[in-house]
């Protein structure tokens, strides 16, 4: 049965395509792009809040992103079963799309977690910045496929792409870009999306752009919410990280409103009955409870129905989210032992980056520094600013693991292994 939510302008792509008639839709081919994509299978080797390898049982990146995409795809089930009044079985939001938006979420993410982001956005200030949203796109357009000589992207329909477009602001727009932007030579997908309309004319500030969203972005959003406010928790409660003393003192040390007490008081009660796993677990089906659906009027209407709805999400839930990254924030990232891994990744980041400078950015000389493939290619790139940009790709696509080796081949004169050099 045809879906009717979708249309044409949803499922073209950003170059013509010639596949002939396939047995799946547009959304379930750009999802198995996906998930057979080595940019996939690397989220395994990056770190979700705690390095990978340290502990078995840890979320990486490659588990929260499946993670991410199965609660993305009960929200769209949920809210077809509860709004009926506005979605049938011959209109609805499509799963696999949200799916595909959940599993690609966090492709551009570097090593190292946000700290390895936030260094690389320093390193690549004076060349374009850098950001995981954009470089997830940056992956899905130009550079998931290698080919003989060079790399490119997917190829990627309209709705899919724009439902991993959290942002619209360009770098060079910003007067001092941190995070919550595109690359400057990502105007063109963004063109692309909204078919040439200027978006920035109908919002009267950046802000209000990125909170302009389809309902598909929305949805992988609160999935992604959902699970990194939840299983952070229960990671660092069961790994010993987060303890009842800890969030005694919490509860002392920081102002709580009456249902923050709340919240504060049933984790405890839950890890004195050792029954984390099951209660943490069963706030995931009460997070996709609390959507439903608004209507709304926007100027893509006459194009597409994919902003013709707002992800609503119940006041309770969203605060007691909050609460939830805030106890992960104090007692988990501004922990000395997160700091200390952090401060290591940004070392090793930074080393890294002065070496390949000089190396193949500011001048470009003949020794081989990243793989055979990539050394081809930016030594055959004549502009600076581009040859910035391969270099980056090379860092932020490294696992946890793989930086490390680099880093010791590189930098410690007692490691050296031919073996290793794969």
């Amino acid at each position: 049965m045809k879906n009717n939510f979708y249309t044409e302008f949803d499922t073209e792509r950003l170059h013509e395509s010639k596949r002939e008639h396939d047995y799946r839709n547009a959304f379930q081919i750009d999802r198995d792009r996906i998930i057979h994509s080595s940019e996939f299978r690397r989220l395994q080797g990056k770190t979700q809040v705690f390095l990978p390898g340290e502990y078995d049982f840890y979320r990486t990146r490659l588990t929260h992103s499946i993670e991410v995409a199965q609660i993305g795809r009960s929200i769209c089930n949920f809210i077809h079963h509860k709004e009926k009044d506005k979605f049938t079985d011959d209109y609805f939001v499509d799963p696999d799309l949200v799916e595909s938006a959940c599993l690609t979420h966090d492709l551009g993410h570097p090593p190292f977690g946000h700290a390895g982001e936030r260094t690389l956005h320093k390193l690549m200030k004076e060349y374009g910045g850098f950001e995981g949203n954009a470089q997830t796109l940056r992956i899905i357009t130009e550079t998931i496929y290698r080919t003989e000589n060079s790399r490119k992207g997917m190829n990627p329909c309209r709705a899919f792409l724009d439902s991993i477009l959290k942002y619209k602001s360009l770098f060079n727009e910003l007067d001092d870009p941190f995070n919550h932007y595109l690359y400057k030579e990502q105007k063109e997908y963004l063109n692309f999306v909204f078919d040439g309309e200027d978006i920035h004319r109908h919002f009267s500030h950046g802000e209000e752009a990125d909170s302009f969203r389809s309902i598909e972005c929305q949805i992988m959003d609160w999935a992604d919410d959902t699970a990194y406010a939840i299983n952070d928790i229960q990671d660092s409660i069961i790994g010993g990280f987060i303890t009842i003393a800890k969030l005694v003192n919490y509860g002392k040390d920081f102002p709580l409103n009456k249902n923050e007490s709340g919240y504060l008081e049933e984790l405890i009660e839950w890890i004195k009955d050792g029954k984390i796993k099951p209660k943490l677990g069963s706030q995931i089906g009460d997070f996709i409870n609390a959507c439903s659906i608004e209507e709304q009027k926007t100027f893509m209407d006459n194009k597409t129905n994919r902003y013709k709805y707002k992800l609503v999400v119940d006041d309770r839930c969203l605060e007691k989210a909050n609460f939830y990254k805030k106890i992960a924030t104090e007692l988990v990232f501004k922990s000395t032992q997160l700091h200390q891994m952090e401060s290591k990744g940004d070392f090793m980041l930074t080393n890294f980056f002065n070496v390949m400078k000089e190396n193949y950015i500011e001048r470009v000389n003949n020794i081989k520094l990243v793989p055979e493939f990539s050394h081809k290619i930016i030594v055959n790139t004549n502009d600076k600013l581009t040859r910035a940009r391969l270099i980056c790709d090379n860092l932020a696509g490294m696992t946890d693991s793989f930086a490390m080796r680099s880093y010791r081949r590189l930098f410690d004169p007692n490691y050296s292994s031919i073996a290793d050099l794969v």
